[in-house]
């Protein structure tokens, strides 16, 4: 710890003490005690707690004292559950103040948690370090050129942050719409280039191609992308993480494709390896879909999924173990009753155990596309078996995916609500 004397540190929450050395506070399980750690003065430790007595080292938090003991028997046991006769959104609150959230609750309190927010519509996030919206009054008064950092940062990361941020997100989704038509309507037969062209005439029409309205449009909208992930790598906090994202992932996976394709076009040129490179030139613009998710910087349903799959992992992980273990069960059977007996008819749809996977998973998903299908009766029996198999099958899981959708869906709305005040107020002044 940085700041502070004594091998020890007292934290009281509410009138309740509770002693821990320096050490121990360093990795502690609650975001905001462990913050304490790297605190260099008195002005950072008064943003992380309510009071601070220098002569008994004392940390104060004006803060639920009974609720904190229950989140105190989450740090040494691993088990979070609510205090009795105390609301759930109020224990919530207090959760997210010290940096917990509602997946590190047990089932059942999930389960409450989920009902009565829904219920009431009330919603809850994690403070932001420095406050957040609503806790500007206490946001430390640094240099002009960090507040202008942190103005742009959340310009560009949070679109209902500030009228700017608005028009700034409004414009990005324009350019992501209409590169989409564009992309669209370059696969209609009078947009793209006849088949019949010879080596030198492909070569030619692939190099004025960017001077045509569409090229020019594609260039434009590439260029505001371009421009846009570069400003947001400059004036983000932590350069690594931001690489590691999985939103700027996908917007550099959606901006490489075009340059790759220009330098592929230049370098190629005529040469008689043109009509490989085509193939290829091809598959990298249409990367260009990949600019779809990018709305889901600007829209809390595409957050949501993504956050949901996040922390659904696991349980997608065993729908998957589920289905392949099913498919690989009545693949196997369907083969042998349909082909693998002599039974007077042989159906060659199911000559061999992969072709029957398909049968299978499109049976289990009830897609039933009708391309194949079993001619015996025991193979009809098994296919009647299979279906019911994969409704049962895939149904387990989503109780345990709905129950976190619905929180993502909270945290996210009101995380967009809290913005979108900040927004109001700015309107006003």
């Amino acid at each position: 710890m940085n700041f502070g004397r004594g091998p020890s540190v007292v934290l009281n929450v509410g009138g309740t003490r509770y002693s821990f050395s320096r050490e121990v506070l360093k990795d502690f399980p609650l975001r905001r005690v462990s913050r304490l750690h790297g605190c260099l003065s008195e002005q950072d430790v008064l943003e992380v707690c309510d009071d601070y007595d220098r002569e008994r080292n004392e940390y104060f938090f004006d803060r639920h004292s009974e609720a904190f003991g229950f989140i105190m028997l989450y740090v040494r046991h691993g088990h979070l559950r609510f205090v009795p006769h105390m609301c759930e959104l109020s224990f919530y609150n207090e959760m997210i103040y010290w940096g917990l959230e509602g997946s590190h609750l047990d089932y059942c309190c999930q389960r409450r948690l989920d009902d009565r927010m829904s219920e009431t519509c009330t919603y809850y996030t994690a403070e932001e370090p420095n406050g957040g919206p609503e806790g500007k009054g206490r946001r430390p008064a640094g240099p002009e050129g960090r507040k202008w950092l942190e103005r742009m940062r959340r310009t560009f990361e949070e679109p209902t942050s500030s009228v700017a941020a608005q028009v700034l997100a409004t414009v990005s989704i324009l350019f992501v719409i209409v590169s989409m038509v564009v992309l669209c309507a370059s696969t209609l037969p009078e947009w793209r280039a006849p088949e019949n062209r010879s080596v030198e005439e492909q070569s030619r029409y692939t190099a004025e191609s960017v001077r045509e309205p569409s090229g020019i449009i594609e260039a434009i909208c590439i260029g505001w992308f371009t421009a846009e992930c570069i400003v947001r790598f400059i004036v983000s906090k932590n350069k690594c993480e931001f690489v590691r994202r999985p939103l700027n992932i996908i917007d550099l996976l959606a901006i490489t494709p075009y340059y790759i394709s220009v330098l592929m076009t230049v370098f190629t040129g005529e040469n008689s390896q043109l009509q490989r490179a085509g193939v290829t030139l091809r598959v990298l613009r249409m990367m260009r879909i990949f600019w779809v998710i990018k709305l889901a910087r600007h829209f809390i349903g595409l957050q949501t999924l993504g956050l949901t799959l996040k922390r659904c992992y696991r349980e997608m992980v065993m729908l998957l173990v589920f289905i392949c273990v099913a498919m690989a069960i009545f693949s196997a059977l369907s083969q042998l009753l349909e082909n693998g007996l002599d039974l007077g008819t042989k159906n060659k749809d199911y000559a061999s155990i992969p072709a029957a996977c398909w049968w299978v998973i499109i049976s289990m998903t009830t897609v039933g596309y009708g391309d194949m299908c079993p001619i015996t009766v025991p193979g009809r029996i098994l296919g009647g078996i299979c279906v019911v198999s994969g409704i049962v099958l895939l149904a387990l899981p989503i109780t345990f995916i709905y129950h976190s959708f619905v929180q993502c869906y909270h945290e996210l709305k009101f995380r967009s609500a809290r913005y979108s005040r900040s927004l109001s107020a700015e309107f006003l002044n």
